[in-house]
């Protein structure tokens, strides 16, 4: 319809929303006068058409490219005011209401993305069904987009504008055109015959439309019920005035108010019951998951805006029940919108029911598998228990507290909030500061502090502390930056009333400590959570200033004295020493606070003299390497301390060495401690420090010599020799490596190097297990460091330095790996306590790095590739341990050299079988568990040649030749009428030959065929079956080349199906893995197997048969629908819907009845709050089609 569009006044004047002081003319309008109650809300009802003044009303679009003149594309472009579009409607509605409303009418049609418009003669004519019949066939458009689902700003605008143009028209119709009973009822009417419509577009337009439509409702109903509670108020007021005081006129004023607007407000109440019997109770079951979120999001709005009439259980079950859907979308809709209703305490008392109903449910959600569901599902647990302590037992809390461990940050910042209401925040923080007070603590956080330290010892998950932390940061940062209280805890005495805090709690709370110093100087989370470090805003870089300024001016005095009381106790005094290195070292020179550093620097000098254990060792090191940063003025003061203490320790090493070494076999316990305690100390400083000037190698090599020599020097002494000489050695390279070196050193490190490997090298055949693993590890390391990648880089003048492992060396490497890392669980003893699994896995983590370190050798071409087949013939036995390293290498290697790859893989193959020959003799049992492993290896290794032929071709048809030379290359001592001795290993070949081109295999089938006598070729006999099977694989091969993916373009006459109905390639490969996974054989035309038929019809198999199809098959279909624009109102059957949504479990199946007429359906059942209920029904999957 083209309407020309005036300026009009509103209805209502300039004002939104009904006055009090409205008068009673503005709703006595003419239209209004003589109005008849309306009917029920079910009936579709069709208004008589009017004589209209235009020719056939058809909106037409100005081609001259002028202004947008339907509805339709003045909403979509949105230049204009939404009220005074709105108002120009009114204007024209107002003049030819039929006219109008087919413009609105058509304004529906096209935001659903159909083409069709509606005539006037249709209007006039036609039943809502019918014309909707007739949009529905000139539905044609190709692809599934409409302007609701369209991507892009323009069409996101689109929908704002579309939802805003809804609510303003109604808002501006409240005080007269909406009980005109013709707008209203040919709105809804169509609105609900479109929302039945099997076209999704029509139905989730109309959807949306309806729901605003309600939602705009909602809001006059509710400014009725105000205005109805103003006039009785007004009424009841001037009633009781006295009688010569009473205005009788105004009393038949307000009484007559009073009885229009309850009129009003039953017509309001309605048309809200009939959008929501006819609309809402069968769309928010839609298959369609963003029309059911539609629905549950408006309901929420209805609920939060008019609680009187909304907040009840009635329309609280259905928020209940969508709780169960499939759809993390549609389960977040119904999380925010019960969020809007808890954030009213005042509501809580409706929601109680509810709340003991659902309550289990809501807290299950917080382990939903969508996080974004799960961190709402917390937060809306969060204001439960804020509105009430007792809604939430022990167990439902405690569900919610160990979130706080989970690696997505989120969860368990929002578990952290839940936390902090639970347990950290202070009920009565006056009463509590007074406490404090009267004990003569600084803080009144300290039974917070306790608080928080119970609960991470009861959590039972100590090595997570950071996580703890991080979690409680945003909640409770006041609590966790309270580092003066925490130190008041651990260095003060308790006073009266407060318990001493355990051992195992110092411990925590210094680890918990330690962990808020880390996030308040680093500003960030700890590994594992958060993708990575993000930009801090200016604000959070100011914070993140003043909390490192803080803490170190408290720390600098506090620390020394925590190192003193506790220096004994290895645990402690490890986490303290973690604390200098987030100082702000500046502080120490410019607050004049040297005294302290001493101090410092004294009880750090104290616990390396009382400690040999790594890791309090190695925190003094980083620590004495942080503080002698070259940027800092107190470097000099640290660096003297440290060489003193180097001194002392060197001294007394090479003092006590030279005892142990003179006393041999007689040196008694005391003398191994000697050497043992100072190298540990050595060597942990070796590690972050520059020590070469006191030059550890000579006497550490010496105890390494005299080991091997004489057989007899301790295993830790040993470990710790080697460690101490492969940290001189790389301190010496990275000497050279950034001078310019000269020839002499690096000769003189070449011997080092060089002498050293040697020892490693010997030490391999240690009697002591870590004395092995250690020279094994260091090996690998300097064998990586000083390879031929070490001349890289315009490096030349290092050539000296390479050293390639020899064929002795690199065969040693290898049976140490097959020695100690291919090695089963079963051969170790096992207790089956908690301990010793613990145990296990340590054990299984060693392994997996001795593997990874040999690995990375054979990747790097520092060991020839060909060992690499003693790795991966374990590939399948050892899969759960050591798969994913073995796979890396196997795709490294492929990448370094195909060809060479290949023949790696086809002799690790070879290994295996000459291994079943030597087990079994040459009578294989083809039958037998290990002829179908080394079968299976070889499927496996088929399929990482991946999917690209091409570029495999050349590596697969070497593999083929080595086979078929193998095969072959052992005659049968019993004469040539007997197969070959390794002639079974053709079956194994066989699983390569789908990797093969077709020009290939008949390469291969040829060269076969000359290793082959006449005779071979006719004999049937069983013995002769794997070369049968593998000639049949390279001819058959032919007739399946259409099957396979290749980089070329394929066969054009090998195909079964003609080019329109061919399904894509990845289907067709879907087909051929489950076919080769269930062993099912599909005929072709010619009744054989040699090529399997893809196609499957929709329409050819029941529901039974969908039900028992392989997965990718209904997949499949489901992504070739032919016309993805129209598809079922109803629910899919079962079995399909379950294919929808697998990914999602523990939900409820949203179902519709088989009815088509929704408006015949019967009530839903008054058991509403019976889950069970909503998934008895069986639907039905029907297809227009």
């Amino acid at each position: 319809v083209v309407c020309s569009f005036r300026d009009s006044s509103n209805e209502s004047g300039a004002t939104d929303t009904v006055g009090i002081s409205m008068s009673i003319s503005e709703m006595e309008d003419p239209e209004m006068k003589g109005k008849k109650k309306r009917g029920r809300p079910g009936k579709q009802t069709v208004s008589v058409a009017r004589g209209r003044g235009k020719a056939n009303g058809v909106a037409q679009h100005n081609g001259d490219g002028g202004d947008p003149v339907t509805l339709f594309e003045v909403v979509k472009l949105g230049k204009s005011a939404m009220q005074s579009v709105v108002d120009e409607w009114i204007e024209s509605y107002k003049q030819d209401r039929d006219l109008a409303l087919l413009d609105l009418i058509n304004f529906f049609i096209q935001c659903s993305g159909c083409k069709g418009t509606v005539r006037i003669e249709m209007f006039r004519n036609m039943q809502n069904a019918e014309i909707i019949r007739k949009m529905t066939e000139e539905f044609d458009e190709d692809s599934g987009d409409y302007p609701l689902t369209m991507p892009g700003p323009m069409w996101k605008k689109f929908r704002y504008n579309f939802c805003e143009f809804i609510s303003v028209l109604i808002r501006q119709c409240q005080y007269s055109i909406i009980y005109d009973e013709y707008m209203m009822d040919t709105v809804i009417s169509l609105l609900t015959g479109l929302s039945d419509s099997q076209v999704r577009a029509f139905r989730h337009t109309s959807t949306l439309a309806a729901m605003k439509l309600m939602t705009a409702l909602v809001n006059v109903a509710l400014n009725l019920s105000i205005h109805q509670d103003n006039t009785q108020r007004q009424y009841e007021a001037e009633r009781n005035k006295i009688a010569g005081k009473r205005a009788n006129e105004k009393l038949e004023l307000l009484l007559q108010k009073r009885k229009e607007l309850q009129e009003n407000q039953d017509e309001i109440e309605n048309m809200m019951n009939s959008i929501f019997k006819g609309i809402f109770v069968h769309r928010y079951r839609d298959a369609i998951a963003e029309i059911r979120a539609i629905c549950i999001e408006e309901i929420g709005v209805w609920m939060k805006m008019y609680s009187d009439a909304f907040l009840n259980d009635s329309y609280l079950k259905y928020v209940g029940w969508t709780l169960h859907d499939r759809q993390g979308e549609v389960r977040l809709k119904c999380l925010k919108a019960l969020q809007n209703l808890y954030t009213n305490r005042e509501l809580f008392p409706k929601l109680e029911l509810f709340t003991n109903r659902f309550k289990d449910r809501i807290v299950s959600m917080t382990l939903d598998k969508e996080y974004d569901v799960a961190v709402e599902a917390i937060r809306l647990v969060t204001l439960i228990l804020q509105g009430s302590e007792d809604a939430l037992s022990n167990e439902d809390c405690e569900n919610v507290y160990h979130l706080v461990y989970s690696a997505h940050r989120p969860v368990a910042v929002a578990a952290g909030e839940f936390l902090h209401r639970k347990l950290f925040s202070r009920h009565d923080p006056q009463a509590e500061e007074a406490l404090a007070k009267r004990r003569g603590r600084s803080s009144p956080n300290g039974n917070l502090i306790r608080m928080l330290v119970l609960f991470f010892l009861e959590s039972e998950l100590h090595e997570h502390a950071a996580y703890l932390v991080d979690s409680l940061w945003e909640s409770s940062q006041e609590l966790l930056k309270d580092w003066e209280c925490m130190t008041e805890l651990l260095l003060e005495e308790p006073v009266q009333g407060e318990e001493m805090l355990s051992d195992r709690q110092e411990s925590a709370l210094i680890e918990l400590m330690v962990c808020t110093i880390r996030q308040a100087a680093e500003a960030h989370p700890p590994v594992g959570r958060g993708t990575g470090k993000r930009v801090l805003t200016a604000k959070e870089r100011k914070t993140q200033i003043d909390d490192k300024n803080k803490l170190t001016e408290h720390f600098i005095m506090a620390l020394p004295m925590l190192l003193s009381k506790y220096q004994a106790d290895s645990e402690k005094v490890a986490n303290l020493l973690q604390i200098p290195q987030y100082f702000d070292l500046d502080v120490y020179s410019a607050g004049r606070m040297e005294k302290h550093l001493d101090a410092l620097l004294k009880q750090i000098r104290l616990v390396v003299e009382k400690h040999i254990e790594t890791d309090v060792l190695e925190a003094c090191s980083k620590t004495y390497s942080i503080l002698c940063s070259e940027e800092y003025t107190i470097m000099n003061r640290v660096d003297i301390a440290r060489s003193q203490l180097i001194d002392e320790m060197t001294d007394r090493f090479a003092h006590s060495v030279e005892e142990l070494l003179q006393e041999a076999e007689e040196a008694d316990d005391d003398d191994i401690y000697n050497v043992l305690s100072t190298l540990k100390r050595l060597t942990a400083f070796h590690n972050a420090h520059d020590l070469t000037r006191w030059d550890l190698f000579g006497n550490c090599y010496r105890l390494l010599k005299a080991g091997i020599e004489q057989g007899s020097m301790p295993e830790q002494i040993a470990v710790q020799a080697l460690q101490c000489s492969h940290y001189s050695i790389l301190w010496q390279l990275v000497k050279i490596t950034e001078g310019v070196p000269s020839k002499d050193d690096l000769v003189a490190l070449r011997r080092v190097v060089k002498s050293f490997l040697a020892v490693c090298q010997q030490c391999l055949s240690n009697v002591n297990t870590p004395v092995k693993e250690q020279a094994f590890m260091l090996l690998c390391d300097l064998l990586m460091i000083f390879s031929h990648q070490l001349i890289s880089g315009g490096r030349e003048g290092l050539q000296p330095l390479v050293f390639n492992p020899d064929s002795t060396l690199q065969n040693e490497l290898l049976n140490f790996v097959l020695d100690h890392v291919f090695i089963d669980q079963d051969d170790e003893s096992q207790k089956g306590d908690e301990e010793d699994e613990a145990n296990k896995i340590e054990a299984l983590h060693k392994r997996r790095n001795l593997l990874a370190a040999f690995c990375k050798l054979i990747i790097y071409d520092i060991v020839d590739m060909p060992a690499a087949a003693d790795i991966f013939k374990h590939y399948m036995k050892y899969y759960n341990d050591y798969g994913d390293i073995i796979k890396e290498t196997l795709s490294k290697t492929r990448q370094t050299d195909k060809i060479l790859c290949a023949k790696t893989l086809i002799l690790s193959l070879q290994q295996l079988f000459n291994e079943l020959l030597q087990d079994q003799g040459p009578n294989l049992d083809r039958t037998s568990s290990h002829v179908s492993g080394i079968k299976e290896l070889a499927r496996r290794f088929a399929l990482t040649f991946g999917l690209d032929q091409i570029k495999t071709r050349e590596a697969v048809a070497t593999l083929h030749k080595d086979g078929i030379e193998f095969a072959f290359k052992y005659q049968n001592p019993r004469g040539p009428e007997f197969p070959p001795i390794n002639l079974a290993f053709l079956e194994v070949l066989s699983e390569f030959s789908s990797k093969l081109i077709r020009q290939d295999k008949k390469t291969v089938h040829s060269y076969l065929e000359k290793f082959m006598s006449e005779s071979m070729s006719e004999r049937r006999e069983d013995v002769w079956l794997p070369l049968i099977s593998y000639r049949n694989s390279l001819l058959t091969g032919g007739d399946e080349d259409h099957m396979s993916v290749t980089s070329g373009s394929s066969s054009k006459t090998g195909s079964v199906r003609s080019k329109k109905g061919r399904p894509p390639l990845h289907k067709k490969l879907c087909v051929l893995l489950i076919n080769r996974k269930c062993s099912v054989k599909m005929l072709g035309k010619n009744g054989n197997t040699n090529s399997v038929q893809t196609f499957i019809h929709p329409k050819s198999h029941s529901n039974h048969d969908n039900r028992n199809l392989a997965f990718p098959f209904r997949r499949g279909l489901m992504e070739d629908d032919a016309e993805p624009i129209f598809e079922d109102v109803m629910m899919s059957s079962r079995g399909q819907l379950e294919d929808m949504n697998e990914e999602f479990e523990d939900t409820m199946v949203i179902d519709l009845p088989p009815s088509r007429n929704r408006r015949e359906r019967a009530e839903l059942r008054p058991d509403f709050f019976d889950s069970a209920a909503m998934i008895e029904d069986e639907s039905y999957y029907f297809s227009m089609f």
